[in-house]
């Protein structure tokens, strides 16, 4: 399978597991599952046929770890605009975290803090490269750095997906060092 047939399964697979599942007839369960086969079958009847071998190695190979396979269930790692629940337990976080974003939106985040948007969660990265890399998909990008110590100390919790991405509700402008 060539790499551009890669992305184009991982984005339908985006679309379909986190925010449009009922476009092709899927239900997620509660915690976002959704069996393997009624996947691949509802994929090939709305003219987008995967095999089970194409979605393994989009699983396995996946950059991000978007998705995972767990027995004959899928499911996305994080990202939801639907309602799910991916249950993760709330964990204690590194000192600091980081926020990819772009200038554009460095205002707002200054008054507002990091809000999850049209998602369920603030997504933070680990380390400032992959906060960096998230930031430029949008344009050149600002990388905020999260004092998620005190932030958990101030009774914010903090979970974190399959891939590594940490997740909270909100980030206050108190809690953000902003470059420059």
């Amino acid at each position: 399978m060539d790499e551009r047939r890669l992305v184009r399964v991982s984005k339908y697979l985006a679309k379909h597991l986190r925010h449009q599942p009922e476009r092709i007839g899927v239900e997620l369960d509660a915690n976002g599952w959704v069996d393997v086969e009624a996947l691949l079958a509802a994929s090939a009847a709305h003219g987008f046929p995967i095999s089970r071998a194409e979605l393994e190695r989009v699983v396995a190979d996946n950059d991000k770890r978007r998705y995972v396979i767990q027995g004959e269930r899928i499911r996305a790692s994080q990202g939801h605009s639907v309602p799910v629940d991916l249950d993760l337990p709330v964990t204690t976080p590194p000192a600091l975290l980081y926020h990819g974003t772009v200038a554009r939106n460095v205002a707002a985040i200054r008054a507002e803090g990091v809000r999850p948007m049209s998602r369920h969660h603030v997504h933070l990265s680990p380390d400032r490269e992959t906060a960096t890399r998230v930031g430029a998909r949008r344009g050149r990008p600002v990388v905020l750095t999260v004092d998620a110590a005190a932030m958990r100390a101030a009774g914010h919790e903090f979970r974190v997906s399959a891939n590594g991405v940490w997740l909270v509700d909100h980030v206050p402008p108190a809690f953000i060092r902003f470059p420059g």
